[in-house]
């Protein structure tokens, strides 16, 4: 398998001579962007920033071949603003210095940010519309601005600012076991089983302190891990603290893992109002399961979906791009997945972040056959009448893509769109959890982390309230 990892070699270097000490901050996302280029050779690249008459100039040097650009920006007296254009100009400056010098041109252009879609949004407001925006400065595809513009319209209807909602979220760090591609915090429910029942008392104590800060729930969401891993006593003590909040919103509970999902969980969370669950194969290939480390068949999958069919709204997870399977692997999983009809369909672009055991992986899939493979599930799915709702990108992704999540008419997530827009305020319990607050229409958001691992949290629960008291209450 070739490599979907974009990486930068040590001793390809940025050097910066710039008129102000403060663009510093550009270091970072300069290499952002060279990140997306794969070089079979050593290059040494220097940038240099200068503004005048109301024009930013990046001049880019690569190997000794300069590249010069210039963007008119007018008289700007916001510094947020300048910087924020500053840093979009030395980017797709960049960006197209690169793609002149390996001739190469990529999928979303000079766009390394996880939310296209809240660019898009943005130049809306600001001008009316953003695909010219999109294609013509930022070189994005025509095919990923149309990608855009299909998820700004399952939008319509649930997209909506609003500093007063409320988004709810519990997270359970705990999986059957650990599989090869994850990244996440979680960790093997039966290694951490001496903590188990400290973490759910714990988490219950924050979510009972918590509800102060909900002014209009818009969703709850339990995620994971898995959060049916716990036993269900453990778990019901995770739902009944959130009966009491529950006004009949959207509540989903990632179920995830076939090997853990019972007749017996899934009634227990359909006796505590839960509208939707996740099951996530993220194959149909048997031998892919094992080489992951996941502890079920595809079989299996279908059995438990069979199951939980008709009792929730489910979603299902699929990745492009998994070590050892084909073009024609994937085909068959999604093929398969459709043919089930769950109400969404997320495709994942394979993502190799050092937390995973694929990280050491020096054989991976070209990007050229995870593209295909994106695309393929793009057009099969919008024509078994799917659409496409919500969109982010990570780094490290192949080909550099994204991921999509599709859904059936009517049927979007709106938990995923509220987080993934950030559109609402998120009040988030348990280990890893991010609490978010919107202000001034969304323009501002201030966020109080939790710690990741389970040990830390419980002995910081005390600060861990403080801090979410001073983001909500003051």
């Amino acid at each position: 398998m070739g490599s979907p990892l974009l990486s930068v070699k040590e001793n390809i270097t940025f050097l910066q001579n710039m008129i102000d000490t403060n663009i510093e901050f550009l270091n970072c996302d300069l290499n952002e962007v060279l990140n997306l280029f794969q070089s079979g050779n050593d290059i040494k690249v220097k940038h240099q920033f200068k503004e005048s008459d109301c024009k930013f100039v990046n001049t880019i040097t690569i190997n000794g071949k300069v590249f010069a650009y210039g963007n008119f920006v007018g008289e700007i007296t916001d510094p947020i603003c300048h910087k924020r254009l500053l840093k979009r100009y030395a980017k797709l400056s960049l960006y197209k210095a690169l793609s002149k010098f390996f001739e190469k041109e990529l999928p979303w252009g000079a766009l390394t940010g996880i939310r296209p879609t809240k660019l898009a949004y943005q130049q809306i407001k600001e001008s009316g519309e953003f695909e010219d925006f999109f294609i013509n400065t930022m070189k994005v595809s025509e095919n990923k601005t149309n990608l855009i513009k299909n998820v700004l319209a399952s939008q319509k209807g649930i997209y909506k600012i609003d500093e007063e909602s409320t988004d709810f979220f519990v997270f359970i760090p705990f999986c059957p076991s650990r599989c090869k591609y994850c990244s996440f915090i979680s960790a093997d429910i039966k290694s951490a089983q001496k903590h188990v029942d400290e973490y759910v008392d714990a988490l219950v104590g924050e979510i009972n302190f918590s509800k102060k800060f909900i002014k209009k729930l818009r969703s709850i969401y339990i995620g994971g891990g898995t959060p049916v891993a716990l036993s269900n006593s453990q778990l019901d003590k995770v739902l009944s603290a959130i009966d009491s909040i529950n006004t009949g919103v959207e509540y989903t509970v990632e179920a995830g893992r076939p090997d853990a999902i019972t007749k017996e969980n899934l009634m227990l969370l359909k006796n505590h109002g839960v509208t939707r669950i996740c099951i996530n194969p993220q194959t149909f290939i048997d031998k892919t399961l094992v080489s992951l480390g996941r502890n079920h068949t595809a079989k299996h999958i279908e059995e438990k979906f069979d199951m939980a069919k008709g009792m929730f709204d489910i979603n299902m997870d699929l990745i492009a791009g998994l070590e050892g399977e084909s073009y024609q692997d994937f085909k068959y999983s999604l093929d398969k997945a459709i043919s089930l009809s769950p109400e969404n369909i997320t495709v994942h672009t394979l993502c190799i972040k050092k937390g995973s055991r694929l990280a050491e992986l020096e054989q991976r899939l070209s990007s050229e056959v995870v593209s295909d493979m994106v695309e393929y599930a793009h057009q099969s799915l919008l024509q078994n009448g799917y659409m496409p709702y919500y969109l982010y990108r990570q780094k490290y992704m192949a080909g550099n893509l994204e991921n999509v999540g599709y859904t059936k008419p009517n049927k979007a997530c709106v938990y995923n769109i509220d987080i993934m827009e950030e559109i609402s305020s998120n009040v988030a319990c348990g280990a890893n959890a991010i609490s978010k607050r919107i202000f001034n229409g969304g323009e501002r958001i201030e966020r109080s982390a939790s710690p990741k691992d389970v040990l830390t949290y419980l002995n910081k629960l005390d600060i861990i309230k403080k801090d979410k008291e001073k983001l909500f209450l003051e």
